[in-house]
Protein backbone atom coordinates (compact mmCIF):
# COMPACT_ATOMS: atom_id res chain seq x y z
CA UNK A 1 0.00 0.00 0.00
CA UNK A 2 2.70 2.35 1.23
CA UNK A 3 4.05 1.68 -2.19
CA UNK A 4 1.19 2.25 -4.61
CA UNK A 5 1.12 5.78 -2.19
CA UNK A 6 4.30 6.82 -3.43
CA UNK A 7 3.75 6.07 -6.82
CA UNK A 8 0.37 8.09 -7.11
CA UNK A 9 2.15 10.85 -5.23
CA UNK A 10 4.88 10.62 -7.74
CA UNK A 11 2.20 10.86 -10.42
CA UNK A 12 0.65 13.69 -8.95
CA UNK A 13 3.83 15.59 -8.67
CA UNK A 14 4.65 15.28 -12.62
CA UNK A 15 1.26 16.33 -13.31
CA UNK A 16 1.49 19.65 -11.73
CA UNK A 17 4.75 19.86 -13.37
CA UNK A 18 3.62 19.34 -16.55
CA UNK A 19 0.84 21.55 -15.86
CA UNK A 20 3.02 24.41 -14.28
CA UNK A 21 5.79 23.97 -17.67
CA UNK A 22 2.54 24.29 -20.00
CA UNK A 23 1.59 27.49 -18.43
CA UNK A 24 4.91 28.90 -18.31
CA UNK A 25 4.92 28.09 -22.22
CA UNK A 26 1.97 30.52 -22.69
CA UNK A 27 3.25 33.14 -21.28
CA UNK A 28 6.78 33.00 -22.48
CA UNK A 29 4.67 32.83 -25.93
CA UNK A 30 2.13 35.60 -24.87
CA UNK A 31 5.51 37.80 -24.39
CA UNK A 32 6.87 36.86 -27.86
CA UNK A 33 3.50 38.01 -29.32
CA UNK A 34 3.39 41.22 -26.91
CA UNK A 35 6.86 42.01 -28.33
CA UNK A 36 5.70 42.11 -31.53
CA UNK A 37 8.39 38.39 -32.23
CA UNK A 38 5.36 36.60 -34.07
CA UNK A 39 4.91 39.41 -36.38
CA UNK A 40 8.33 37.45 -38.02
CA UNK A 41 8.51 34.26 -36.46
CA UNK A 42 6.16 31.23 -35.98
CA UNK A 43 6.51 28.25 -33.91
CA UNK A 44 6.32 25.92 -36.69
CA UNK A 45 6.68 28.22 -40.11
CA UNK A 46 9.27 30.32 -41.48
CA UNK A 47 7.54 34.04 -42.02
CA UNK A 48 10.64 36.28 -42.49
CA UNK A 49 12.82 35.10 -39.87
CA UNK A 50 12.87 31.02 -38.73
CA UNK A 51 10.61 28.95 -37.05
CA UNK A 52 11.17 28.95 -33.72
CA UNK A 53 11.43 25.05 -33.65
CA UNK A 54 13.89 25.45 -36.30
CA UNK A 55 15.62 27.26 -34.46
CA UNK A 56 15.73 25.09 -31.50
CA UNK A 57 16.61 21.74 -33.58
CA UNK A 58 19.78 23.85 -34.65
CA UNK A 59 20.85 24.82 -31.26
CA UNK A 60 20.48 21.60 -29.42
CA UNK A 61 22.66 19.86 -27.60
CA UNK A 62 24.67 23.36 -27.75
CA UNK A 63 24.96 24.57 -24.26
CA UNK A 64 26.13 28.22 -24.76
CA UNK A 65 22.92 28.40 -27.50
CA UNK A 66 21.04 30.61 -24.85
CA UNK A 67 23.67 33.30 -24.45
CA UNK A 68 24.53 33.44 -28.12
CA UNK A 69 20.31 33.49 -28.88
CA UNK A 70 20.14 36.40 -26.34
CA UNK A 71 22.83 38.40 -27.60
CA UNK A 72 21.40 38.07 -31.23
CA UNK A 73 17.67 38.82 -30.13
CA UNK A 74 19.18 42.09 -28.54
CA UNK A 75 21.52 43.10 -31.16
CA UNK A 76 19.95 42.29 -34.28
CA UNK A 77 21.85 40.65 -37.14
CA UNK A 78 21.51 38.95 -40.38
CA UNK A 79 23.18 35.87 -42.29
CA UNK A 80 22.47 32.79 -40.56
CA UNK A 81 19.11 32.54 -41.62
CA UNK A 82 19.31 34.25 -44.70
CA UNK A 83 20.02 37.81 -46.16
CA UNK A 84 16.64 39.91 -44.47
CA UNK A 85 18.12 41.14 -41.00
CA UNK A 86 16.06 40.89 -37.76
CA UNK A 87 16.42 44.81 -36.18
CA UNK A 88 17.79 44.81 -32.59
CA UNK A 89 15.15 44.02 -30.05
CA UNK A 90 17.35 45.98 -26.76
CA UNK A 91 16.49 47.95 -25.68
CA UNK A 92 12.59 47.98 -26.32
CA UNK A 93 12.22 44.53 -25.13
CA UNK A 94 13.04 44.69 -21.75
CA UNK A 95 16.03 41.83 -21.18
CA UNK A 96 14.21 39.53 -18.78
CA UNK A 97 11.68 39.38 -21.81
CA UNK A 98 14.12 38.18 -24.02
CA UNK A 99 15.58 35.73 -21.99
CA UNK A 100 12.55 33.92 -20.92
CA UNK A 101 11.34 34.31 -24.61
CA UNK A 102 14.66 32.71 -26.19
CA UNK A 103 14.39 29.61 -22.76
CA UNK A 104 10.96 28.30 -24.30
CA UNK A 105 12.50 28.73 -27.83
CA UNK A 106 14.78 26.61 -26.84
CA UNK A 107 12.02 23.81 -25.44
CA UNK A 108 10.50 23.58 -28.70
Amino acid sequence: MKGLLMTVAAAGSLMLAGQASAADAKAAEALAQKNGCLACHSIANKVVGPAYKDVAAKYKGDKTAEAKLIAKVKAGGSGVWGPIPMPPNSPHVKDEDIKTIVEWILTL
